[in-house]
Order: C-alpha cells, then structure tokens, then sequence
C-alpha cells in the first residue's frame, strides 16, 4: 500500500543546537554584511519593538526591506558586529508575530514570511531571523502610514523614483497556469456527464440568461462562454472539471489528484483513495467517503435535542473546493483530505491568496486576482466557489451556528502550504453552552473565545474586553471560558434529568426522529439513545425500556409510526 502524506507538518522553526560562538559564527556566514536586503539590530524587548517610533522599529525595517526585493531581519544582535545580545520576545511566538506584522504593514505579502528562532545552549540568548518577501508588484508595503525604504545606512521615506517604480510593475508577473492551453487535447479528453452537469449548473448561476438559449450552445460554445476553450484549445481548467480519467495525464507533470484517507483514533490509516479529475464529479464521491454521523444536540433555553449531521454539508464541500481553486499545481503535489474521529483536515500547495485569515473574514470586496484565475472563475459559473469571496466567512458562521470549534487555519508561508481543520465535535463544554445561551457574541467574540478553548494566546487587549464582560476568567495568559456562566447553562439539562419530559413530548422527540430518520427507520435501541437524557431518572433502565415501549405501542395504534421487523418508520 502506498501511505498517504502525513497531515500537519509544519517547518517554522529551523533549529539547531549550538552554543553562542557557534551561533554567532553561522550568522556572520549567512547574513554578512548589512545592505538594503539585511538588516541586524538588537530589539531587545519585542514589545516595544513592534510598534515603537516609525524609522526605529521592526515593522519600519521590514516595510523598507520588503519595498526593495525582500531580505532578512536579523533581531538579537549587535547591529555593528552581529555580537548575540538576545531578544526578549514577550509575549509573541513566531505566529502572532507574522500576525502583528501583517497587520501594521500594509499590502505585506504573506509568501515566504516566516521566522526562524535560535535559543542558545550555553547563554539561552534567543535571535530570530524575519525572512520578508518582495512587495507584490503595485503595491508598495506601508508602516506608520509611510512607505520606506534603505539608502546606504539609513531608513528614509520612500523616493518618489522608486514608489512610480513599483506602481509601474505589471500586476501579473507570470500567466495564469490553469488558462494554458493543452496542447495535445480535444473535447473527445472531455467527460460528457462533467459537461452535462457543468451546463445545468451553468443555469443556476447564470439564470438571466434563457434556458434555452443555453441549451442551445455547441459544446465548444459553452465552454468558449465559461472561458475553458479559447480559440478552439482546451485550457488545463478545463481537464481540471471535466476531463475524463485518462485526460489527467496530459497535465503532467502537474499533479491534478485528492488523496482521501482515514484515520482512527490513534492516527492509524485504516482505508485511502486516490481521486482525480472531472473534479466537478469526483467530489461527490470524494466526500461520500465521510462518515457523517448523526448527532443529539441539546440546545440552550429549550428541553427538546435536535438532530444534526457531525458536519455542516456546506462547509465540508466549500473547504475541498477551495483546496481545488487554490491548489498550485506546478508545486507537483496531491491535495490531501483526511477524516479523523472527531475533525476533518484538508490541505492544499500554495500561498494563502487572502494574505491573512484576517483579512478573509473582513474583506467586504471580491477577491482581486486569484492564482489559477481561468479555473476560479469556471468554479464560480458552475457554483462551486463564491464569486465574492464570501465561502471562508461563511464556513466560520456555520460553526459558529451550530455551536462547534472555528475551523482552525494553518498557514505555511515557507513551505508554501495551507491546511484547515474542521471540527464535528465540542472542545469544551464550557464555550459551547456560552454559544447556546448568549445572543449577543459576535462572529469575533467567538473566534476569540474558541482560542481561549483551545488553549491559545489572545491578544491582551481582546483578553480584557472578554474579562469585563464575564465571558472568561483567569490570568494572562492562561484564560477559560467563565465558569460562572457554564453553571448557569446546566441549571434547566439539570432540571430535566431528574424530572424528565412529559410521555407528549417525548412522543414529539421520538416523531421528530423518525421524520429525520426517513426512509432508513430507527431501531428501538437509536430511539431509546436519542431520548434517554430526557426520561425519568428516577426510574431505572428497565423501567424507561417499558415506559418508551408503551409510548411507541401508543404511536403504532395512533396510526403515526409503524414497525418493519426490528425498525420503527414515520408513517406517510
């Protein structure tokens, strides 16, 4: 068996153990001397360090070092002879900074910025190496509402030579890979029931337009209208969603594959599936891999559970799109989607076109440019991406609707990789009943507080906001969601446990069941699971078996449920 990739990997950190002579001898080799790509300067408390005087801080020296041809920040040394002096990083790892970073430097890429941290063994001095990328092309990187840049030994206001220089680069420094032409393919590469499907969504998406006008379109002009056939050559967006099998091979050596893998609850493969393209059909076969299961939820303010799937169906689909829209195919590798027991993970290979998550949640406007623009925008008029950039957003809103974890985002700039989880299940209690009982949280309240469930750094100023309001208790930076508030939550389940539901309600529950059940029936056991929490409790095992059995005696005769066998069915 061929393993799959392992999920997860990330290579922030390069570290290496060394003393600080050692040390100190490896960054005079790699970083000599400095000039407008290299920087050395102590820094020695990062706090101050990262929004200090303009000219004199961190995010001046990257905005000058990015608005040349990108460089490295080396912080933790003597800025004349590189002598180790240490860094007090406070309270900032690698990933908050790249954070603060993007944030106070306007239109700083995220591609290839990252950080490298050393920690001395014999000294335990620390140093860490910004690595910064160029400005992306027009757009000149600002700190301190300025753009600066390195003249000789000095940090100056951005020359008016060189800001009409970079306004002046063209925006696309390479083609559009999936808009290229294969050369070798004809439609007879094209997959008839891709194309079907792809025409029926078309009228979705488009329904201005006459149905049957659209009908009414050769092939080659359908495809010419989605942008997948120019001048009669079939672009590699259009192999990518409606290829046949044998057509993925003319990509090469461009890798159009999602590797589909399961794992147990000790990380164990117990099953994988390589798909490839129509991506516009193999999804679904992709993602009815997953086992979705059904689930009781118990929401807040009510006595009824409602039954939902482990996932959200738009969310689970929205993610593997996005991992095919995004996916840099000339990196050569697979999109990998993995199930584990309680969250699914997703990665693709690439830099994450937003910049930041940040940036994704709060951009009101369509997304500028994307990196296979050709493939987008034909996923957009067969509905399998927004066209306004709204899908992220969206699949936060959906967890937070159903009172799960956020999808958790892991950004890779160095290896070029993104990867999201998505959780089926809680974390802790604790935030879920706050999610169920407050109506007042907001999309950022909950983010906030799932980084607190999740045991992550917050920003202090978020930290005493939450703090004043109730919502978490504790101290810096070991904060959890306010226990006073989950006791209030458990008072009315409480309640219910001892007293349980009347027979009516609970005859509501178990009709509500089988009517999400549908034509697959429910077992006496699945019914008995689903509304035991809400039985009696002072009556034994056996004295709720009886009691659920005379009330389903009660339906049957009723004429509302009937049984097949062992199973009970909603009568229609």
């Amino acid at each position: 068996m061929e393993p799959p990739e392992q999920e997860g990997k990330r290579l922030y950190l390069i570290y290496i153990s060394m003393t600080e002579l050692e040390l100190q001898q490896y960054l005079l080799r790699e970083y000599p001397q400095e000039n407008a790509r290299c920087e050395w300067k102590e820094f020695k408390n990062l706090k101050n360090s990262f929004c200090g005087d303009e000219k004199n801080d961190v995010i001046s020296y990257v905005s000058a070092i990015a608005n040349m041809e990108g460089g490295d920040l080396v912080i933790g040394v003597h800025d004349k002879t590189l002598e180790i002096v240490g860094t007090d990083t406070y309270n900032y790892d690698k990933q908050k900074a790249i954070l603060r970073l993007t944030e106070r430097c306007v239109n700083l890429s995220t591609e290839d910025l990252y950080i490298d941290e050393f920690i001395t063994d014999d000294t335990n001095r620390k140093v860490w190496v910004i690595h910064i990328p160029k400005h992306l092309p027009k757009r000149p990187v600002f700190a301190h509402n300025k753009a600066w840049q390195r003249i000789e030994d000095s940090l100056v206001e951005m020359t008016t030579e060189r800001m009409s220089t970079i306004l002046d680069e063209p925006i696309f420094s390479e083609t559009d890979w999936s808009a290229q032409i294969v050369s070798d393919a004809t439609i007879d590469d094209l997959d008839e029931v891709a194309i079907a499907k792809a025409r029926m969504m078309f009228k979705k998406v488009h329904s201005r337009i006459p149905e049957a006008e659209v009908n009414a379109w050769t092939v080659k002009t359908f495809l010419s209208k989605c942008g997948i056939m120019k001048n009669g050559g079939i672009t590699r967006a259009a192999i990518i969603l409606l290829g046949k099998y044998e057509a993925a091979f003319k990509l090469r050596p461009a890798v159009a594959q999602v590797t589909w893998t399961r794992r147990d609850e000790r990380q164990d493969v117990v099953d994988y599936e390589h798909f490839t393209v129509p991506f516009i059909l193999t999804v679904d076969e992709i993602l009815s891999k997953i086992e979705n299961l059904t689930m009781r939820e118990m929401p807040g303010g009510t006595l009824f559970p409602d039954t939902m799937k482990q996932y959200d169906d738009y969310t689970i689909r929205e993610a593997l799109h996005n991992c095919i829209a995004h996916q840099d195919y000339m990196m050569q590798q697979r999109i990998n989607f993995v199930e584990n027991p309680t969250y699914l993970y997703y990665s693709n290979a690439g830099t994450f076109i937003p910049g930041t998550l940040e940036n994704a949640l709060t951009n009101e406007e369509p997304q500028a440019y994307f990196r296979n623009e050709c493939l987008c925008r034909a996923m957009v008029d067969f509905n399998m991406i927004d066209t306004v950039s709204r899908g992220i957003k969206k699949m936060f809103n959906e967890q937070w609707r159903r009172h799960f974890p956020m999808p958790d985002y892991e950004i890779d700039a160095k290896n070029r990789k993104v990867s999201v989880r998505i959780y089926g299940n809680e974390i802790n209690k604790r935030y879920t009943n706050l999610l169920k009982t407050n109506n007042s949280l907001t999309l950022w309240d909950c983010i906030s507080l799932d980084a607190v469930q999740k045991g992550r750094t917050i920003h202090e100023d978020v930290a005493q906001d939450l703090l004043s309001r109730g919502l978490i208790e504790g101290e810096t930076p070991n904060y959890t969601i306010s226990l006073g508030i989950a006791k209030a939550t458990r008072q009315l389940q409480g309640y219910t446990r001892q007293k349980g539901l009347d027979k009516e309600k609970i005859k509501q529950m178990i009709l509500q069941y089988l009517k999400n059940a549908g034509t697959d029936g429910a077992k006496r056991d699945s019914i008995y699971e689903y509304v035991k929490d809400v039985m009696p409790q002072v009556k034994t095992h056996e004295q709720q078996l009886r009691l659920l059995g005379d009330i389903l005696s009660t339906l049957s005769t009723d004429k509302l449920i009937y049984p097949k066998g062992r199973t009970w069915f909603l009568k229609g």
